[in-house]
C-alpha cells in the first residue's frame, strides 16, 4: 500500500504484460481511460494481471473508488492497442492506461459512482501534475480507437472532469445547442464538420464510427452517428478554443 501527495492510498497487484523497456518521464504524453466491460470486478483485475491476457493497464478503479497499480508509471503497459490522436500512433508506449470498474455496454452498463469519480479526479491531478499532461490529451479508448472501442462510454463525467481542467469541454450553452439538434449538415457543412474532427484528434476509417465516438464524448444525449448543427457548433466551438 502506498500513499501520495494528494491523500491517494493505492495497492499494488502487478501484471507481467508490460514492455519491458523503461521510458522516461517526459515520454509521457497522454492519459487513456477504459472500462473493463465485465461484470466481475475481481474478474476483470485477473485478467488484467493474468500473463496469458495480453493486456493490462498502470492502474485499475474499483467500484468504491479503490485504485489499484497494475503497472509501474515507468513501464508502458498493454491498454491501449491500435490507436491514434492527432498525429500520434500506437498510444501504449506515450500513455498511461486507467481502467475503471463498470460492465459496459454489453452487460447493462451503468453510471460510475460517486466513489470513482472522486477517485478519478483524484489520481488525474496527480498525474497531471507529475507528467504535465495537457487536459486535451487525456482521452478515453473510444477516442483513440474509433473504429473498434466505446469504452469509457457516454455515462463517463467528461464535463464534471473539465470542471476540474482534467478534460477539454466547450462553451456552448444547453438552450443553444438543442434547438440545432437533429438539423441537418447540407453537403458543404458536412465535409467541414469531417474535417473539424480531424483537426479535434480523430482518427479512423470508419466517419460514422467516428462521429459516434465524438458524440459519446461531448453530445452524450444522443448517439446516433449522425452530424447534424449541433455537433457542427460543439465541434467549431472546441477548435475555437484552441484544443
Amino acid at each position: 500500500m502506498t500513499k501520495i501527495k494528494q491523500k491517494i492510498t493505492f495497492h499494488h497487484n502487478y501484471s507481467q504484460n508490460f514492455y519491458p523497456k523503461k521510458r522516461k518521464k517526459k515520454d509521457v504524453k497522454f492519459i487513456i481511460l477504459h472500462y473493463t466491460g465485465m461484470k466481475s470486478e475481481l474478474k476483470a483485475l485477473q485478467r488484467l494481471t493474468s500473463s496469458k491476457s495480453n493486456v493490462s493497464c498502470n492502474y485499475f478503479i474499483g467500484s468504491k473508488g479503490n485504485i489499484i497499480q497494475v503497472v509501474p508509471d515507468e513501464y508502458a503497459s498493454w491498454h491501449a492497442g491500435i490507436s491514434s490522436w492527432k498525429n500520434k500512433k500506437f498510444l501504449n508506449k506515450s500513455s498511461i492506461g486507467i481502467e475503471i470498474q463498470n460492465p459496459g455496454h454489453q452487460n447493462r452498463y451503468i453510471q460510475f459512482s460517486k466513489k470513482q469519480i472522486n477517485s478519478i479526479i483524484k489520481l488525474l491531478k496527480f498525474l497531471v501534475k507529475k507528467y504535465k499532461i495537457r487536459k486535451n490529451f487525456i482521452l478515453g479508448h473510444s477516442d483513440i480507437s474509433p473504429d473498434r472501442k466505446e469504452d469509457p462510454g457516454e455515462k463517463f463525467p467528461w464535463k464534471t472532469l473539465s470542471r476540474n481542467n482534467l478534460s477539454i469541454w466547450h462553451n456552448r450553452r444547453s438552450s443553444h445547442l438543442t434547438i440545432n439538434r437533429k438539423k441537418k449538415l447540407g453537403s458543404r457543412e458536412n465535409k467541414i464538420f469531417n474535417n473539424f474532427l480531424k483537426k479535434i484528434g480523430y482518427r479512423g476509417k470508419n466517419q460514422k464510427k467516428m462521429t459516434i465516438s465524438f458524440q459519446r464524448r461531448f453530445r452524450p444525449e444522443l448517439i446516433n452517428g449522425v452530424s447534424d448543427q449541433e455537433c457542427f457548433i460543439i465541434a467549431k466551438n472546441l477548435i475555437k478554443l484552441g484544443i
